[in-house]
């Protein structure tokens, strides 16, 4: 179907039109949101506590404040986070923003019935369980006063700022109900609001006319249809100009028979692959007899591993898909250091086979992965890899829920297993401390790794902020990768994106394409 822009001869040079998958569009209410496609069009709509500038990385993901007017104070015990927030945020309905419009926020994510993914990052404050099971109406854990908003935990969370940069503390008005099926339009306070929504059909973001923040705002609106069909379709669409962009798998866009790399070049205006944050990886479980106290073995098993066979088994043959990597943290990741531990390009076998000597154990390792055909062929080829070293390596394929439920379990009966995380906020905490911290044993500790030297200095790198911290987390990483190597980390995904002739501009972060930044030529 023709749009209205396009049946008006393109006059309305504003509108950016979008085109997304059936049922890639979740809800835009912010306490339910929870798809790349919503949260690409709330991260325009919202203003947040704390956001990531909207710019390439590693800039575009560094976390500062954004309606706060600086880093929150944490409290000596790191129980207690206060915002002060600052002037001159207004809704598109006019009404100023104060410290209410993220209690709301908060409380609406905790509301009985509402069933809100972003509970599983409030329920630590204080109260919230009260509020959830419907024993309060109030959250005694966040009181906002005009211009301060004092947010307790129950225990210390060091990431909590950079929790705030989700869509789920995106500042609401202080009345705007709680709805299990989620409101639709609403007032925002961000550079654009939703002005209109039909479920499954189409949704219209236009500009907040009292939006003075510093953040772009260079389009109109953003007219998005909601009928796009399948990832053919939608490519198929923005390669026509019949859509400006829109979302799809990025195998779709690597299909050698589509020819797109080879039409529009990888970066120049309209295809671009970007480095993404959706990590790759193998963990070895260093609670099992093979890898326990066996620093050498698992160091081997990352020298014999060919990452880049990995990447094209699991892109689809593509490089493209891709970007191998033998360190925890993103590339992208402010305070990354790029210390070469391991080969990229091929296996270092002689290293591999001298490291391994006398420290095989059994030989034998239980490999744990998805039960899919690109899972299964990438354990394949780790399973030829470690062969080479004198590892014996039995591939079991598990449907994901059966994986992710076993695999942290105490006695565990997996010695390596697939591990693919995507983070949905941007922190170095979220891709060593998650991981690797005994606190986290039972749940994403799926290496099972239980280290007091470890512990401490991940634990001391949390309680930093700012510039620190970063520079803590670069080092940090190196020294896991390198000294204790409890996983071998394979790849991060690339992001993959195609745009019409129509638009410049293009920033590329975890949500995909930046519209907030986003131009029309």
């Amino acid at each position: 179907m023709e749009s209205t822009a396009r049946a008006s001869g393109g006059a309305e040079r504003g509108t950016l039109e979008i085109a997304f998958r059936t049922g890639d569009l979740d809800y835009v209410d912010p306490a339910l949101a929870y798809t790349t496609a919503s949260w690409a069009l709330l991260h325009a709509a919202c203003a947040r506590l704390m956001n990531y500038p909207d710019q390439p990385p590693p800039a575009g993901l560094r976390v500062v404040p954004e309606v706060a007017a600086g880093p929150p104070r944490i409290s000596s015990d790191g129980k207690t986070f206060t915002f002060k927030i600052r002037g001159g945020f207004r809704f598109s309905d006019g009404t100023p923003v104060r410290a209410s419009a993220f209690e709301r926020a908060i409380v609406r994510t905790l509301s009985p019935g509402i069933r809100s993914p972003g509970a599983q990052y409030t329920q630590e404050i204080v109260g919230a369980q009260a509020l959830q099971s419907g024993q309060s109406t109030t959250l005694a854990g966040v009181v906002a006063r005009g211009s301060q908003l004092v947010i307790k935990l129950r225990r210390p969370i060091p990431d909590f700022a950079a929790r705030t940069t989700m869509p789920f503390f995106c500042a609401v008005p202080p009345n705007l109900p709680v709805d299990p099926e989620g409101v639709g339009a609403f007032p925002s306070a961000g550079p654009y609001f939703v002005s209109e929504y039909v479920r499954g059909e189409r949704a219209v973001l236009s500009r907040n006319p009292f939006y003075r923040g510093a953040r772009p705002h260079r389009v109109e609106r953003f007219l998005v249809d909601l009928r796009g069909g399948g990832d053919d379709e939608v490519i198929a669409r923005v390669e026509s100009g019949q859509a400006d962009w829109g979302l799809a798998a990025a195998p779709f866009y690597l299909d050698p028979e589509k020819k797109l790399v080879a039409k529009y070049g990888v970066n120049r205006g309209r295809l671009f692959v970007k480095p993404g944050l959706s990590l790759r990886a193998y963990v070895l479980n260093t609670s099992r007899p093979l890898f326990r106290d066996n620093l050498a073995l698992r160091q081997a098993v990352n020298f014999a591993v060919d990452r880049t066979a990995l990447v094209r088994a699991g892109g689809g043959g593509s490089l493209l898909s891709g970007r191998p990597t033998d360190q925890y943290l993103p590339p992208s990741m402010p305070g990354f250091r790029d210390a070469r531990i391991y080969p990229l390009a091929a296996p270092d076998l002689p290293r591999a086979r001298a490291l391994a000597r006398g420290h095989l154990r059994s030989a034998k390792a239980v490999l744990w992965t998805f039960a899919f055909p690109p899972a299964i062929a990438q354990a394949q080829i780790v399973k030829r890899n470690l062969r080479k070293i004198g590892v014996d390596v039995e591939v079991k394929g598990l449907p994901p829920p059966a994986l992710f439920s076993r695999v942290a379990q105490p006695n565990a009966a997996f010695d390596i297993a697939f591990f693919n995380f995507s983070a949905d906020y941007v922190d170095p905490f979220s891709f060593t401390n998650l991981f690797f911290d005994s606190r986290f044993l039972g749940a994403n500790n799926w290496a099972h790794f239980n280290s007091p030297k470890y512990d401490r200095l991940l634990r001391r790198a949390a309680g930093l902020q700012g510039d620190a911290r970063y520079r803590a987390y670069g080092a940090l990483d190196v020294q896991l990768a390198r000294d204790a190597a409890p996983m071998v980390a394979v790849a991060y995904t690339n992001t993959v994106t195609l745009v019409s002739k129509r638009v410049g501009c293009v920033v590329l972060n975890f949500t995909d394409l930046n519209l907030a930044a986003a131009c029309l030529k």
